[in-house]
């Protein structure tokens, strides 16, 4: 893959006309390399994604491709991985870039490119020019797929499901607001990770939650085995409500990042070494035992003991399972890899117009990642076992 070109010298190069248009000039160069950094982002993004899921996939070099712009053929190098199943989306395997204008747009737009930037890139490869209410109209065409995915039937058994929230900046009223867009990521039976929903609120509270888990009841989720959260005073009693026999597994890693907050940093060092052996313990017995003696010998930090009591009965669910459903469900970094996926592509739009506007980016930008999830959880037959030998019934697909 070649590396980026150094513009201050390529302009210097140029004398004439047909040194900035012609054939190899300035433009053509311009163009292979946005396509191919646009390509290299693809791979790395794919690589991190399968790395992720616990799946190994490696760059295998790359191969030449032709592409015909405005600006005549200009040869692009396309990476290649070791492992089958990766296609670049810009510059799809058998087709030229004039084709499919309309989905290279939306892809772009999937991917976090501002319309400015969509704008000026459809001007380098095809020498089209579109306004931002063209490109607003083309990406628009996906919102009645958007409303059939936002209400589509789900399964009727998770074994986990992740809940958690994403922020984003929206105008309303003349107000700048922030908004929580609420993510529910289950994994099926088949261990395969899907977004289940993504609801658009001002506040993340227990409220709303509660509707939430009524949505996913209303679309055919009749159980969740565990259901994996943050640390939200109410969390728990709203998934009740709606499914009374699931299991709550409060993240370990929020509850450790919120003690923290409270700890001196001279304490803070040899603090977390007395913590990890509560939350690292072999058994829910040990782990007592340890944090009982940490109550003797950090009785300046009671209150932040104290709150490690005080949700015990969910944040030491995973105690009770092996290390397959315990690695699993020992945090929310599940769910927030997707988030941090969002914010990824989302972090050039600061600021949304609109819900709908941020409804369609998100849409856009999940559609893009999960195409992504083609692989179940790694291991996942032992680790699905050992859901039907601690659920039962429960556990079996129908």
């Amino acid at each position: 893959m070649s590396q980026k070109i150094d513009y201050q010298a390529e302009i210097a190069k140029c004398n004439t006309m047909e040194d900035i248009t012609g054939p190899n000039g300035l433009i053509q160069k311009v163009i292979k390399d946005a396509v191919e950094q646009i390509l290299r982002k693809e791979v790395n993004e794919y690589i991190a994604d399968a790395k992720e899921n616990g799946n190994r996939v490696s760059k295998n070099g790359s191969s030449s491709k032709t592409i015909k712009t405005a600006y005549g053929k200009i040869g692009i190098d396309v990476p290649r991985t070791r492992e089958p199943g990766f296609e670049p989306e810009i510059i799809k395997n058998r087709t030229v870039v004039e084709e499919g204008l309309e989905s290279q747009i939306i892809s772009m737009y999937a991917k976090g490119m501002s319309v400015r930037d969509i704008s000026e890139h459809v001007q380098s490869l095809y020498g089209i020019e579109l306004s931002a209410g063209s490109i607003s109209n083309i990406t628009d065409k996906v919102m009645e797929e958007a409303k059939e995915w936002y209400c589509r039937t789900l399964d009727s058994f998770y074994p986990v499901v992740f809940l958690d929230a994403v922020h984003f900046k929206v105008r309303e009223d003349g107000r700048i607001i922030t908004k929580a867009a609420y993510v529910a990521l289950g994994i099926n039976g088949d261990g395969y990770k899907d977004i289940l929903g993504i609801w658009i609120g001002e506040n993340e509270g227990a409220k709303f939650w509660l509707k939430v888990c009524n949505e996913l009841k209303n679309r055919g989720v009749s159980d969740i085995l565990i259901a994996c959260v943050d640390g939200l005073k109410g969390f728990p009693d709203a998934i009740h409500t709606v499914f009374p026999e699931t299991r709550i597994q409060l993240c370990i890693i929020h509850q450790i990042r919120n003690t923290l907050k409270y700890i001196a940093y001279k304490d803070q060092k040899a603090f977390m070494r007395d913590l990890k052996r509560v939350y690292g313990a072999e058994s829910e017995e040990i782990a007592m035992r340890n944090l009982e003696s940490m109550m003797d010998s950090w009785k300046k930090y009671a209150v932040v003991l104290d709150n490690w009591l005080d949700k015990w009965e969910h944040l030491s669910t995973y105690f009770c399972y092996g290390h397959q459903i315990r690695k699993l469900i020992y945090t929310t970094n599940t769910v927030e890899g997707f988030n941090r996926q969002l914010r990824k592509v989302t972090k050039s739009k600061a600021l949304f117009p609109n819900d709908e506007a941020l409804r369609k980016t998100i849409y856009l930008s999940t559609r893009d990642i999960i195409k992504k999830w083609s692989m179940p959880y790694r291991d996942w037959g032992e680790t699905y076992g050992q859901f039907v030998i601690e659920f039962g019934d429960r556990a079996r697909i129908a």
